[in-house]
């Protein structure tokens, strides 16, 4: 039977450690993945001696360094499309799957207490849904007293892949969010909506503010202990975030089926899908110029992979079936060098 990790760990024990790099790798991008990538490079550099240092600057702006091959690896929370790889010569391999959450700083609410849908958050995120006592919020919400109070909505002021899967969830879930704000890194939110930079700037502010909310990466919601709201999903239940239902809206979608890593992992159908699942991908070059850097790169990814998985569960991000790893590591294999030669960092 064929296993992805056996053949990765043979590659590993005879490769990892035949050349030293005198440069660290150097990542950027996002920030939703930033917990994972630091707490890999930290092992990594532990295990091997080689450096990795990772800078959160959003996904946009890392898209932005590797197209202008200012650093070895980026990072984004949305899959480049075809063509934009095409036209700059660029691969893309999914890294873990995760989950955006509303979370909310309420007085008196415990965390998962309190029940959102869709529609609500379009309208409060699009200010039209401006008071925690609103009649659409009470009426998921009979048991509780939400106070009299106006929402202090917070939002990503820097380009984010975390905001383009949040506000993609709300395209699919509200035409009228789709027909003002649409899907986008950057949302021109209204100007009652505060912004802040940064998914720790984003943390930090909802910690100060009472009855604000906001949208991070789960694992955020875990280590720093926010409060998170249940989403109605697409089948009509009222699910709780945690890797157990965003591996069901993985498993609900084209990423299992047909390697589709393009297609979004929003609003999918399950009993226990969470709504707003997402991937984290690694973009390189296609054909690089610096080899021994590119081959570093590369094999940190796929000792993050086999070694790193352990990390991958306790930061609460979902590790990558098997099925799917094989298919990223043709990808990864498929990197040349300017002479097309394929890099030669394996003993295949």
């Amino acid at each position: 039977m064929f296993s992805f990790k056996k053949i990765i760990l043979g590659i590993l024990a005879i490769s990892i450690f035949q050349a030293t790099f005198a440069d660290p790798i150097n990542g950027a991008g996002s920030s939703a993945a930033q917990p994972l990538y630091t707490k890999w490079a930290t092992a990594y550099a532990q295990k091997t001696g080689f450096d990795v240092e990772y800078d959160a600057i959003g996904s946009t702006a890392g898209i932005k360094k590797i197209k202008g091959k200012l650093i070895d690896f980026g990072a984004s929370d949305v899959a480049l499309s075809a063509d934009d790889l095409q036209q700059n010569q660029m691969i893309q391999f999914p890294s873990a799957i995760s989950g955006v959450v509303p979370v909310v700083n309420l007085p008196g609410i415990k965390p998962g207490e309190l029940k959102l849908n869709g529609s609500i958050l379009s309208g409060i995120f699009s200010h039209q849904i401006t008071k925690w006592n609103d009649a659409a919020i009470t009426a998921l919400n009979p048991n509780l007293s939400l106070p009299k109070v106006e929402i202090i909505a917070l939002a990503r002021l820097d380009g984010s892949g975390t905001t383009y899967n949040f506000s993609d969830y709300l395209s699919h879930v509200s035409p009228d969010w789709k027909a003002h704000f649409g899907c986008n890194f950057i949302i021109k939110w209204p100007a009652e909506i505060q912004q802040i930079k940064g998914s720790n700037g984003i943390v930090a502010t909802i910690k100060q503010t009472p009855n604000s909310i906001s949208y991070v990466e789960y694992s955020y919601v875990v280590q720093e202990k926010l409060s998170f709201v249940q989403l109605q999903n697409a089948d009509g239940n009222f699910v709780s975030p945690k890797p157990a239902n965003f591996e069901a809206a993985l498993n609900h979608s084209g990423w299992k089926t047909q390697a589709n890593f393009n297609e979004t992992l929003t609003d999918k159908a399950g009993p226990t899908s969470w709504p707003i699942t997402m991937g984290t991908f690694i973009i390189m070059p296609k054909v690089t110029k610096n080899n021994n850097q590119t081959i570093a790169a590369l094999k940190f990814f796929s000792w993050g992979f086999i070694q790193g998985d352990r990390y991958v569960n306790n930061l609460d991000f979902v590790h990558l079936p098997d099925s799917i790893q094989a298919k990223i590591f043709k990808q990864m294999m498929s990197i040349t060098d300017t002479s097309g030669n394929h890099l030669n960092w394996s003993p295949i």
